[in-house]
């Protein structure tokens, strides 16, 4: 969408890890010339630090796990690991930790990663399927960090605010901060640009004009991708949409939150639907098998995740424009809970890096060859070693790349709105 692409190039130009975030086609084309291990596994395809974090599950567990697929696709199991292990060097440069601590950060993740694989492939079938990560035993994890003072206590505090903050983010939470009365009627509040009501967008005399016929048969049609008989979306009737921007690297995709209520106004559903273009992965590996891309998000993201969203489903739109494309569908904020990295320190860093790990080893155990991933890394240091040299080789690059998108911002080759 080209009124939202300066908002992208804005939010990518802050910085080398802001623009890390925004640049999963630049890395997949510097990776799809490299050697590879000839192992395939379900790849997140943007394993960045920042894509992973704490979220419910349908039995109403915190668990923590990827949590973004938008580039999920088959392809070298190495590649999320070496994205992984970059994202964690690029913060540490931007954190000022020294040589050694990134090294050790690096290092600690991919040794992480080693360890879980080999444990899986020693696992029955069933257990590595099953294997999950929930906040109990993450707090548990903080606990004994602090014990043999690698964390502080002050980071077991803010480990234990972020989780229980996470509890607290759900549909009652956002209809407080997001909605509110409009001639009567509970809409969502415009922020433009950021969030813009859908009746604002419509051109006159479009079909859009009046959405709510529409978008209760797209609902209709979504409701389909659930696959159970019976589901709580049947209780929920249609209230309002808007556009909403997110993140960095969906920026100027099309992405909307969608209002809902069940027995009344005080049971809000919230759900997100998000443009799915084909992934960046798809330029240097084999197509995806799946003709419609909201569903390769969804089953990449079901083969991956320990539990997955009841709300996740797929749908094919034609849209304001008149252009018909793929989206996927998901709660909006379900107990949702992120690492505040502005303020982490080279032991926190250390400990988040080994759980990201841990967590990406066994999403790749469940669907890829596990045994054939623990033969190619053995037992010794070699791969961790490799991996950070290979990190910090890829943050110069990084930073380079950075710089040349300021530039092009600067000299006005490319538009850029700071701030937003």
């Amino acid at each position: 969408m080209p009124e939202l692409v300066p908002i992208r190039y804005g939010r990518m130009a802050v910085s080398p890890f802001t623009f890390y975030r925004g640049a999963a086609l630049i890395m997949a084309s510097d990776l799809s010339v490299t050697p590879v291990s000839g192992v395939t596994v379900q790849l997140c395809g943007d394993a960045h630090l920042s894509n992973f974090g704490l979220f419910g599950s349908p039995e109403r567990r915190m668990l923590f796990d990827i949590n973004d697929f938008d580039e999920t696709l088959p392809g070298p199991w190495e590649w999320d690991v070496k994205r992984l292990a970059a994202s964690f060097e690029i913060l540490g440069r931007e954190r000022g930790f020294t040589p050694a601590q990134r090294q050790d950060i690096v290092r600690d993740g991919v040794r992480e990663y080693r360890d879980r694989i080999r444990q899986a492939a020693g696992m029955p079938t069933l257990d590595a399927w099953y294997d999950q990560l929930e906040a109990d035993t993450l707090m548990r994890l903080v606990h004994d960090e602090v014990q043999v003072r690698q964390l502080g206590r002050r980071d077991a505090r803010k480990a234990e605010r972020i989780v229980s903050e996470a509890y607290t983010r759900d549909s009652t939470r956002v209809l407080a901060r997001r909605a509110g009365r409009v001639g009567g009627d509970l809409r969502i509040m415009p922020d433009p640009p950021l969030i813009v009501p859908i009746e604002d967008l419509a051109r006159p005399g479009s079909a859009w004009e009046d959405p709510a016929p529409l978008i209760k048969k797209l609902l209709a049609s979504y409701r389909r991708t659930l696959g159970r008989h019976g589901h709580p979306l049947e209780e929920f009737r249609y209230v309002h949409a808007a556009r909403k921007v997110v993140g960095v690297g969906s920026v100027g995709t099309r992405c909307y939150i969608l209002l809902l209520v069940g027995r009344d106004e005080t049971d809000p559903l919230f759900l997100q639907v998000k443009e799915a273009q084909p992934s960046v992965l798809e330029r240097f590996l084999p197509r995806s098998t799946y003709k419609q891309h909201g569903e390769r998000v969804v089953a990449g993201q079901r083969l991956m995740q320990a539990a997955t969203d009841i709300f996740l489903g797929w749908q094919r739109i034609s849209g304001l424009d008149g252009v018909t494309r793929d989206y996927y569908v998901r709660q909006f904020q379900d107990w949702k809970g992120s690492l505040e990295t502005d303020r982490l320190q080279p032991g926190a860093a250390s400990v988040y890096s080994r759980v990201c790990a841990a967590t990406l080893a066994r999403a790749h155990a469940r669907w890829g060859d596990r045994i054939a991933i623990s033969s190619y890394l053995g037992k010794s240091d070699a791969f961790e070693q490799a991996i950070a040299r290979f990190a910090s080789a890829y943050a110069d690059q990084n930073e380079r790349d950075h710089q040349a998108l300021v530039e092009a911002i600067r000299t006005g080759r490319l538009p850029a709105e700071a701030g937003v």
